[in-house]
């Protein structure tokens, strides 16, 4: 792993959530002042992989998911992480597709697990409900070499935190084929430990999560609001990354950034691949990187 620049741990709360304009590069869209400034002046403190929802399973598609190509795709990515050179790579959900039995899924994580292992940087995988189809949380993180669904960490002076939000509304954990997707919480004990990180966090914070923050449809978590409080009358977040319903998607609530990225098992071939870079500077500016399918960003 690269060394961070030690000038980095000197961010700022106050440049990190102060609220500005968010520029949209688009497909074939020129580069804004902002984006041009970040592409060619500015270091970044921190540089984070980011992919979701690669679904992978040794079966035929269905739709438009195409779960055995996650292998080739992945491959894309590895070789566009070693070109940027992440510090982490954080997977945000759905590592892995449903299968019928418990053997069946501990043959797909094993396997999708030894290519995602081979990214460079440190690696973190947030818990997807897919992954808890067949299996229980325990044997999904013993698979991924992973201690806790939920977590924090530091990294370039940005204080990143993991949630899970596969549990019911009654706070009973996913695993076995014992939920409803649509049925989705962040349970009260979590929200408190939530409370407790941000308090204690001393730099800007990122937030990751599969399912999503931001909504009230079915692809949202049911106490969303109440996590949404916590997050803001901390005043150290800066955005949340999420996954979960496949498309690009971003809104600003509560002057917090969510955004959802692309998922990687969508359409087949490689022009329809999705990852990200995001890149945390020392000015206290965003950028998020698209490749193939992912949509880009820069926040000042």
């Amino acid at each position: 792993m690269n060394h961070v620049d030690q000038n980095s741990r000197s961010l700022s709360r106050r440049s990190f959530v102060r609220q500005g304009a968010l520029y949209l590069l688009g497909a074939g869209a020129g580069l804004s002042h902002v984006s041009r400034m970040l592409a060619e002046d500015a270091k970044p403190g921190v540089r984070l992989g980011l992919i979701t929802d690669l679904h992978y399973a040794d079966k035929p598609p269905a739709g438009s998911r195409h779960y055995r190509e996650t292998l080739t795709k992945l491959e894309q990515v590895a070789e566009q992480f070693e070109r940027d050179r992440p510090q982490a790579v954080l997977e945000l959900g759905d590592l892995i597709d449903a299968a019928d039995s418990v053997a069946v899924e501990q043959g797909y994580l094993k396997r999708i697990h030894r290519e995602f292992a081979g990214l460079p940087g440190e690696k973190h995988c947030v818990l997807g409900n897919h992954c808890v189809y067949s299996l229980t949380k325990e044997e999904f993180l013993e698979g991924v070499e992973q201690k806790k669904s939920h977590y924090s960490f530091d990294l370039g002076g940005v204080h990143c935190v993991i949630l899970d939000a596969c549990f019911n509304s009654k706070g009973q954990p996913y695993g076995r084929k014992n939920f409803v997707w649509t049925d989705t919480s962040i349970p009260a004990e979590q929200v408190e430990w939530l409370a407790a990180d941000l308090k204690a966090a001393t730099g800007p914070v990122i937030v990751f999560v599969h399912q999503r923050l931001d909504v009230s449809n079915h692809y949202g978590v049911n106490n969303a609001a109440a996590v949404r409080k916590v997050l803001e009358d901390s005043g150290k977040v800066l955005a949340v990354l999420q996954g979960h319903s496949h498309k690009n998607d971003h809104r600003e609530i509560g002057g917090i950034h969510y955004c959802v990225l692309a998922a990687m098992v969508e359409g087949s071939g490689d022009a329809d691949n999705a990852c990200a870079t995001l890149d945390v500077f020392e000015g206290g500016a965003i950028r998020i990187s698209g490749f193939r399918r992912q949509q880009a960003y820069s926040w000042e």
